[in-house]
């Protein structure tokens, strides 16, 4: 039997244990924390960081493994490229996954291949940025990052200077190696696109966008609460996506994988790539395209790390309007229940996925490691899908005791 490593055992990443095993493959499992739920579901568990390679690595060889998988893990990205890479295994360059997982080394190569992209710059410290603001060399307001964090933590808008040795020192807060990116903040046209895709060879194959929805009231603004299907712009908007995001993956020599976008366009149309993650969504974005499309993303990220042979459906028609919806608190607090209005469980919500029991403590909403958990839901409409996405508190409250 052969054998597939998977990177991270989140309640999310189960999904890709099962998926493994359905098509036949003995799991191995790392992992750091002793209580993720991915241990119970794997073949065999190791307890270590998924972004420590050389232990990955380690088990690896120990393992005599066939593949190696992040799935829906930015973090863990390049430790699987990196193993991948050492033990001649199916994969994507590692240096250009680490271009793709730090923020930085990203919009650099934007820049020198002649990306839109907006101006940005990486530091080791918060002094030197702070001085270049001082000294005029960015224009607020401006969005500071950690280079290497997911599920946007750590992320804040700066609109003037008096507002940036807070943000920026916690920004530094969430970042593993103590680097961030300052960079100018890009007006978006329309709602910030989402979505997930596929390479075969080098060729985007298949491309699902989203349009992304914030609740403005959260304490951290910027990270979604919602990414509904289809995006709600022209195909020639969709088309000129596909041909920037094939641009870049050719660009950086990318074979066969799957990715997580995050895009915008201005009021001229052009193209912003934010990030392009070289893996599967999270959130279940794959499960909802799933049901749009009928494109098991999730098996083809299995298959793609095996070395299988992929091909995709022609003529791919979606269906129906889609949404994952993450459950949210605004504020931190012991749950009491989440309450929902008259139908919506009948009517929208075809899978819940909340993972907080009364009585828990939850915090309020800064990053995709404080949801309560995803709901993925269905409309009748594209109007519908959008009003719900963005006026949630019609349909939804969490209840604090």
């Amino acid at each position: 039997m052969k054998k597939l490593m998977l990177l991270g055992g989140s309640a999310q990443q189960v999904i890709a244990i099962e998926t493994a095993k359905k098509l036949g493959y003995y799991t191995v499992l790392c992992d750091f924390l002793t209580d993720n739920p991915g241990q119970y579901h794997a073949d065999k568990f190791y307890l270590v960081s998924t972004t420590d390679k050389e232990a990955v690595l380690d088990a690896a060889e120990k393992e005599k493994i066939d593949g190696v998988l992040a799935y829906a893990s930015d973090p863990a990205a390049p430790t699987a490229a990196y193993v991948a890479e050492k033990l001649g295994l199916p994969g994507n360059p590692y240096d250009s996954v680490e271009i793709l997982c730090n923020k930085d080394r990203f919009r650099e190569f934007l820049s020198k291949n002649g990306f839109n992209t907006p101006a940005a710059k990486g530091y080791d410290n918060t002094d030197d940025a702070l001085n270049d603001m001082r000294d005029g060399y960015f224009r607020f307001p401006v969005i500071v990052k950690p280079v290497d964090s997911s599920g946007s933590k750590g992320v804040s808008k700066i609109n003037n200077f008096d507002e940036a040795k807070e943000k920026l020192s916690y920004a530094m807060s969430f970042s593993r190696g103590k680097r961030i990116i300052v960079e100018e903040f890009v007006e978006k046209y329309g709602y910030q696109i989402a979505g997930d895709g596929l390479s075969v060879d080098g060729k985007l194959v298949f491309r699902y966008f989203a349009n992304d929805h914030f609740n403005p009231k959260c304490v951290n603004p910027f990270v979604p609460i919602s990414a509904s299907f289809p995006y709600n712009m022209p195909e020639s908007i969709h088309n000129k996506l596909h041909s920037e995001i094939q641009r870049l993956l050719s660009a950086l020599d990318m074979k066969t994988c799957t990715y997580n976008f995050d895009a915008r366009i201005d009021s001229d149309y052009n193209v912003y790539l934010m990030e392009v993650a070289p893996r599967d969504g999270g959130n279940y974005i794959p499960q909802i395209i799933k049901y749009a499309t009928g494109i098991d993303l999730v098996e083809y990220s299995v298959r793609a790390a095996m070395g299988e042979y992929l091909t995709i459906p022609e003529n791919i028609v979606p269906e129906g309007y889609w949404a994952y919806y993450a459950v949210h608190s605004l504020r931190d607090g012991v749950l009491d229940h989440v309450e929902f209005a008259d139908g919506i469980e009948e009517k929208h919500i075809v899978e819940n996925h909340i993972i907080r029991k009364p009585g828990d403590e939850i915090k309020a909403f800064t990053g995709a490691n404080s949801t309560l958990g995803c709901l993925l839901m269905k409309f009748d409409s594209m109007e519908q899908m959008l009003d719900m996405m963005d006026n949630s508190e019609k349909w939804i409250k969490v209840v604090l005791k």
